[in-house]
């Protein structure tokens, strides 16, 4: 999931940034409004969870590859806005730290899973709740399985659009693995929130959350 440099063309490679550092610099200003001082370490641990969770990749095609997101998680325990600031500092320390994913193409990989995978996969969370009430893990299931999926699908569009190679084929490489990816994220995202929901009283640190 993660482009590498090399793989975009100057005008998708603008394009990204531009749209990236314009939900980068809304999110900051509503992060700054409602954070709290319990919220900092809660930030942090997620951060580092999802973090830890992403070095996992598993190799595609041309050189790209497919891995958890957690975006849902993410959004689902500390909101849209705040999701989406942590999912960016994750991806910009790998991106310089560890070399997963080009400096230059961050914008595009901020678009696909920072913005597609956890700001607007959260309002999809949002959304099927108001239609299965009450059932908030298939909620989160299926959006964190939508989440991958929508990921993806930017993604192919984007290296399609750069003519790294037909659209058809990346849909098919990339959106084929992330749907069982996407499953499996699903399937993670439950489990952890029923475990925090069970023990949130002993793990002081998500006491408040709204689950």
């Amino acid at each position: 999931m993660h482009i590498p440099d090399g793989y975009l063309d100057t005008k998708t490679i603008l394009s990204t940034w531009i749209i990236s550092i314009s939900f980068l610099t809304i999110g900051i200003k509503r992060v700054k409004e409602k954070l709290k001082d319990k919220t900092i370490p809660l930030m942090g641990v997620l951060g580092a969870l999802i973090f830890a969770s992403q070095m996992v990749n598993f190799p595609i095609i041309y050189g790209t590859s497919g891995h958890f997101l957690g975006g849902v998680l993410l959004g689902i325990i500390l909101g849209p806005f705040a999701g989406l600031i942590i999912m960016i500092i994750v991806l910009i320390l790998q991106s310089l730290i560890f070399g997963d994913g080009g400096v230059l193409t961050l914008g595009a990989n901020i678009l696909n899973i920072g913005i597609i995978g956890t700001f607007l996969s959260t309002y999809i969370y949002y959304g099927l709740n108001k239609i299965f009430k009450n059932k908030i893990y298939l909620t989160a299931f299926i959006a964190s399985w939508f989440s991958v999926i929508l990921s993806s699908v930017f993604c192919s569009f984007e290296l399609s659009i750069s003519k790294m190679f037909p659209l058809s084929l990346g849909l098919i490489s990339m959106v084929g693995i992330h749907s069982i990816i996407g499953f499996f994220e699903g399937l993670i995202t439950s489990i952890v929130l029923v475990f925090i929901y069970k023990n949130k009283k002993e793990l002081s640190i998500f006491t408040g959350i709204n689950l």
